[in-house]
């Protein structure tokens, strides 16, 4: 005889699915990705003003947001050491190292970050500009008692500049080009102050030729007043939603949402790539939007345009 569940029984088995769908999607994005996962994301853009003779390979880091324990110092060392394996001939960092309350068990000291991220390595050097974290989670710069953030201060020692509305002409195999470093645009935001640091038509104003030009912003809003003079703008802030499915991220920190929350954004001839970072802010989980490497493979001309995604942690390879 075909005995049939109750209502109650299939009720029951409904929840009980559910629940267990609802752990194991929450042990994966509060564990898995944001702590084990590491993919590296390249891009092969045909970039306006950009010599295709200068052939390039950028590795971008942004948004470490070091702490306990979801970004750990043997986890920045795992990044380290997959950025150096890529062999990059520069390196840029796009700010936010220390990680907020919010997400913070345990604070670590970010001299203690700085040493670990000593160890990049790269022909044409490691470059950085600060974020809003790096200015929000420093006390006495809110407070008005210094004017240099503690994260400056650090990555200066280990011998790393950061670049405050500042520029620098650089070479690879006898062909020129700029990078440039831009102040963040909202510093003091917590304190009632919306004045950025940002000086974009200043910075552009030290460049002194027309060789190709990577702009460093950490901030993405800022693009559309990106004169076509740069060849790529380089943002993070986002950390692609830290949520994002099916190419959509329900909670953006930008006034353009949606549309510069990650990846190649394209405006008008303009470029900009938005990295996905490495850690959280607001809630400690990520889903859909694992941490990244970003890799600029420029100058190349085979597969132009294409952007290629391949994890670390386990090997597989998605387009």
């Amino acid at each position: 005889m075909l005995i049939l569940p109750s209502r109650r029984q299939v009720l029951l088995g409904g929840l009980g699915t559910g629940a267990a769908l609802g752990l194991s999607t929450g042990a994966y994005g509060f564990v898995i990705e944001p702590r084990f996962r590491l993919v590296v994301t390249r891009y092969n853009p045909v970039l306006p003003r950009w010599n295709p003779a200068l052939r390039l390979r950028v590795a971008v880091l942004a948004d470490f947001h070091v702490c306990e324990p979801f970004m750990p110092l043997d986890r920045i060392a795992e990044i380290v050491d997959a950025t150096n394996a890529l062999a990059p001939d520069l390196i840029l960092m796009l700010g936010d190292y220390p990680a907020g309350d919010r997400v913070t068990i345990r604070k670590v000291p970010l001299s203690d970050f700085a040493r670990v991220v000593d160890v990049l390595r790269a022909p044409l050097g490691v470059h950085a500009i600060l974020g809003n974290h790096d200015w929000w989670d420093d006390a006495a710069v809110q407070a008005g008692e210094r004017d240099v953030t503690e994260a400056q201060r650090v990555l200066e020692a280990r011998g790393i500049p950061v670049m405050e509305n500042t520029v620098l002409r650089l070479e690879k195999d006898g062909h020129p080009f700029w990078i440039a470093g831009l102040g963040d645009q909202e510093p003091f935001v917590k304190v009632g102050n919306y004045q950025g640091r940002d000086d974009l038509p200043g910075t552009l104003a030290r460049i002194t030729d027309d060789a190709p030009v990577l702009l460093m912003v950490h901030e993405p809003d800022i693009f559309l007043d990106v004169p076509d003079r740069v060849s790529l703008t380089l943002a993070g802030h986002t950390h692609g939603g830290q949520i994002r499915l099916f190419g959509y991220s329900p909670v953006i920190p930008s006034v353009k949402g949606n549309d510069f929350a990650y990846g190649h954004v394209v405006r008008q001839g303009r470029h900009m790539i938005v990295s996905g970072g490495f850690g959280v802010s607001r809630v400690p989980i990520r889903i859909g939007v694992p941490p990244e490497i970003v890799l600029l493979e420029l100058g190349r001309t085979e597969g132009a345009g294409h952007a290629d995604r391949t994890v670390q942690d386990d090997g597989r390879r998605h387009g």
